[in-house]
Formats: structure tokens, C-alpha cells, sequence
């Protein structure tokens, strides 16, 4: 019994995955064999720790792998796992990599790349149902900054007049000015109901 662990973050404004080189030279997701007696939370956490040197991650379980051949090992069994993470608690050191129309852009080994196509089918989901869950951005930030971000996760430009027809009844003004492209843009942070509107799904899909 494995686990393997898609953590997903947005940096240069794009979706990407936390990769690293495996013992066979190809590029995986970061995983780790359970110990006798050990929790598979744990044995994320210590895959995380050891492979990428990422800590205090949250993550979720998404999916039991176990098509017979996905190991060339013998008949292993993975439970996929997905966690987000602002790129500011990601070391410089760790590899990642953009995940291009819901994918990752190169080939992972096993079958890691199912589980990244998992892992951002649920990210959308729970961006269409609440702002920001997975707090890749920090406690402030202005509306452009929280568009890019969701055109990151949903992989399409976004209407600016729209986004913030979708988004500003969830937020609150924090009375801070920043800056976007150098000109003053209002300071916002979420408020207690982060929920958005049922046709914020829709609307964030092009649907």
C-alpha cells in the first residue's frame, strides 16, 4: 500500500504541481510505501516531508488506484492525495510543474498523472463553491489579484467586471489601497460566509 500526494499551487500565474525525481530517474509526484502500523495521513505527510520538503500541508484523500499494471512492481495500491499551497511556503529547491488544460505538462511516471487530473478536477470544484478554500492567496489581496488566481485554477481568462460581480458580496474592504500595475486598487480579505453563489460554477466554466 502507497500513497502518493498531488500539491497543486499557482506561481508566474499559472496552475502547477509539486514533482520530483524518483529513484528510476523519471519524474513522479511525491509518495512514499506505508509503514507497518502507520496511518496513511502520516505516511502523506511524511512523502511530503522527505521527498519534497514541504510541511503542515493540508490535504485530502481523492481516489484508491488499483488498475493491476500501474506498477511495474507487482500489484501495488496508491491512494491519491491533493493538497494546495501558496507558492511563498514552497522552497525555491522544489520542482514543479504547469499543469496545462487540466494535466500536467510532462509525463509523470506510475499513473500520477490521473492523479493530477483528479486533483484539479476537485480544486475547481471547491473554487466554484467557495472563494479561495485552498488559501493560496494570503489573508489580503485585491480582486485582480484573487482573478488571477482563479484563472489559474479554471484555466480560462475571466471577465474583469464579472469576477467582481461574483466575488465582492463575499468580501470585505480591509480600508487598505494596494497597488495593480502600479495603480491604487482597494485591500480586501474574505469575510465569515465564503460560500458563493450557486451559478458562480457555472459562470467560472464558461458554461
Amino acid at each position: 500500500m502507497a500513497v502518493d500526494v498531488a500539491v497543486l499551487t499557482v506561481r508566474d500565474d499559472h496552475l502547477q504541481v509539486v514533482v520530483v525525481e524518483h529513484r528510476t530517474g523519471e519524474i513522479a509526484l511525491p509518495g512514499t510505501f506505508l509503514h507497518e502500523g502507520e496511518i496513511l495521513a502520516d505516511a502523506a505527510a511524511r512523502a511530503l516531508q522527505e521527498k519534497a520538503g514541504l510541511e503542515r500541508v493540508a490535504f485530502t484523500q481523492l481516489q484508491v488506484m488499483d488498475q493491476p499494471g500501474r506498477d511495474d512492481r507487482g500489484w501495488v495500491l496508491s491512494v491519491g492525495h491533493s493538497g494546495t499551497l501558496s507558492r511563498d511556503r514552497i522552497p525555491a529547491s522544489t520542482r514543479v510543474m504547469p499543469i496545462v488544460d487540466g494535466d500536467a505538462a510532462g509525463r509523470l511516471l506510475f499513473d500520477h498523472n490521473d492523479i493530477v487530473r483528479l486533483a484539479v478536477q476537485k480544486l475547481r470544484v471547491d473554487y466554484g463553491q467557495e472563494i479561495d478554500p485552498g488559501t493560496l492567496l494570503g489573508e489580503t489581496f485585491t480582486v485582480y489579484q484573487l482573478r488571477k488566481v482563479y484563472q489559474a485554477v479554471f484555466g480560462r481568462a475571466l471577465m474583469k467586471d464579472t469576477f467582481r460581480r461574483l466575488v465582492t458580496p463575499n468580501l470585505e474592504r480591509t480600508g487598505e489601497t494596494g497597488t495593480d500595475f502600479g495603480r491604487p486598487a482597494e485591500v480586501y480579505r474574505r469575510t465569515a460566509n465564503s460560500r458563493l453563489t450557486p451559478k458562480a460554477w457555472a459562470t467560472l466554466n464558461g458554461a
